[in-house]
């Protein structure tokens, strides 16, 4: 797989969220790919770390999904480095769950979530499309999660919300070029897994071996998905050559989940 080129140089994919979490394995992906991959989180000392252990020239680059300015930032110093933006990887999100008793739901909490995934995302596209329209093309991925397709949490919300921002960028965005797709991972073994698994047997005075297996029993291939699993599905989406595929909710994650989306 290879990424097919416009203009000069290699193409340019931005990653957001790539401190950590899954950003390991899409960063490798689109590399492998023949991306030049620049990654952006908040936190610029995780970010540093992040870009060292990935290797391979990755740029590190601080903004903050939050904040704006912070972002057009970003964008103009990767077009006077690179002169160009092909693809836009959207992984920036909490790792806490926001749920429990509707009574003592933090509501300003939500709200935050919701505006660091679903906001950051929006303002992250807003940034980037003036130059991938001049481009005539482009790529949008944005990472979601299967927790918007169940009623597990009440911060699946932001992910039911990412699905419903990809249908109405990819609408938009399509005449120029521009596809836009969601990519929703099942269970994938990152740290905050590990987390995960080690509080449920702590709760459950169990072992984290047990909680896996019995997760891993549920999965129809039987198998925990890695990050480079689901970096593979982005550079897929990312080295399109024609704009056939958008406005797609994709999901991956080894059949364990079983609704039926037609």
């Amino acid at each position: 797989m290879s990424a097919a080129a416009v203009g000069s140089g290699p193409p340019v994919a931005i990653v957001t969220g790539g401190s950590g979490g899954m950003a390991p394995g899409i960063v490798r992906g689109l590399q492998g790919a023949g991306f030049a991959v620049v990654i952006t989180a908040r936190d610029v000392g995780r970010l540093a770390a992040a870009a060292e252990a990935i290797g391979d020239d990755c740029l590190a680059l601080g903004s903050d999904a939050r904040d704006p300015a912070s972002i057009e930032g970003l964008v103009a110093a990767v077009l006077a480095r690179h002169g160009r933006i092909d693809v836009l990887v959207n992984a920036a999100a909490s790792s806490t769950p926001i749920g429990g008793a509707i009574e003592t739901v933090d509501v300003a909490a939500l709200i935050a979530d919701l505006d660091v995934k679903v906001g950051g995302y929006l303002r992250y596209a807003q940034a980037v499309v003036p130059a991938m329209k001049r481009q005539g093309r482009g790529h949008i991925v944005n990472i979601g999660g299967l927790t918007g397709r169940s009623s597990d949490t009440l911060s699946g919300l932001r992910n039911a919300a990412v699905s419903h921002l990809t249908k109405v960028l990819s609408d938009e965005l399509g005449p120029a070029g521009i596809t836009v797709n969601a990519v929703h991972p099942g269970i994938v073994r990152t740290p905050h897994l590990a987390e995960l698994f080690a509080e449920m047997a702590h709760t459950e005075n169990t072992t984290p071996a047990a909680i896996e297996a019995r997760f891993v029993a549920e999965i129809p291939t039987r198998t925990i998905l890695t990050p480079d699993d689901v970096g593979g599905l982005v550079a897929m989406l990312a080295v399109a050559a024609r704009p056939t595929i958008t406005g797609q909710s994709l999901t991956i994650d080894g059949g364990y989940s079983r609704g039926i989306f037609l």
